[in-house]
């Protein structure tokens, strides 16, 4: 089986609850975000983070909310925090 590494610009309450987690589990959803979207490589989480421009859909996954536990279950290893300044 194959990695696939993602990642995801968060703000800092969604980087509290993934802390409070063990750095294991991303956040259930809210009820106005009916999707989950990781990204497929750095420079463009990067500018997703600089920009908040989180809708491309030709650059990142969506994952439904309804289905983040299972995306969750799947994680391989803790999530490591790429911190912007």
């Amino acid at each position: 089986m194959s990695t696939t590494i993602l990642y995801r610009p968060v703000g800092q309450r969604e980087y509290e609850l993934i802390e409070a987690s063990g750095f294991r589990r991303f956040p259930p959803r809210l009820p106005e975000q009916p999707f989950f979207y990781p990204v497929a490589n750095e420079e463009y989480a990067t500018q997703v983070a600089r920009d908040w421009n989180t809708r491309d859909e030709a650059s990142g996954y969506a994952v439904p909310a309804d289905e983040l536990e299972e995306f969750n279950e799947s994680t391989d290893g803790p999530i490591e925090c790429v911190c912007l300044l």
